[in-house]
């Protein structure tokens, strides 16, 4: 009954084109294309084939790169042959269903090393170098991580610990002359361990 009382929409407006959701990009146009929000169940081999598959329509893929590591999880690059294809695609794939998640696209920051080929200004020894000094920038964090853990102030009970290991021992009482070595060891432990958590 509700459907029957509904009008037919009007020429007009079925003749007008959908206006694609606008592309707001923080970065200048590429010919790569950085795909987010993507599904962290299917595996990397199905992903790129998927991925291949609804970006072709736009133009010529060169290279599809696509990670499965906890960085990267849920994101790829999808490097077209020209800066229109790329366009066109980040333009109408905005917030496509893509396994039950909404894509998220934007042109990637850098070019990309299979464009870069392309055009012949890869170099090698450049990408070689980069990584290097990511390399080097990730171990000094990780080490500037550890001294700022050691130097971290200790737990009150921790610090109490280390002043009665630096504090001079008291002088031991004499111990039985009938006791054995052994049991004397024993005694000692035990009063230090006594000591030490009470």
């Amino acid at each position: 009954f509700f459907f029957a009382q509904q009008r037919a929409p009007s020429p007009q407006r079925c003749a007008a084109p959908m206006a694609a959701p606008a592309a707001t990009s923080a970065n200048a146009p590429k010919e790569t294309v950085y795909v987010n929000n993507l599904s962290e169940k299917v595996n990397q081999e199905e992903m790129k084939k998927s991925l291949y598959a609804v970006f072709a329509p736009f133009g010529p893929i060169i290279d599809i790169v696509h990670f499965k590591s906890n960085k990267m999880r849920g994101q790829a690059f999808v490097v077209f042959r020209d800066v229109p294809a790329a366009s066109s695609a980040v333009r109408q794939m905005q917030g496509f269903p893509f396994y039950d998640k909404p894509m998220k696209l934007d042109y990637a920051k850098a070019k990309s090393d299979a464009t870069a080929k392309l055009d012949g200004s890869y170099l090698a020894k450049v990408r070689e170098e980069r990584t290097a000094k990511r390399r080097a920038e990730r171990e000094e964090r990780k080490a500037g991580a550890k001294k700022e853990k050691a130097a971290a102030p200790k737990a009150p009970r921790e610090e109490a610990a280390d002043a009665e290991m630096a504090a001079p021992a008291a002088p031991a009482a004499p111990a039985a002359p009938a006791a054995p070595a052994t049991l004397a060891c024993t005694s000692v432990i035990i009063a230090a361990f006594l000591k030490y958590w009470s």
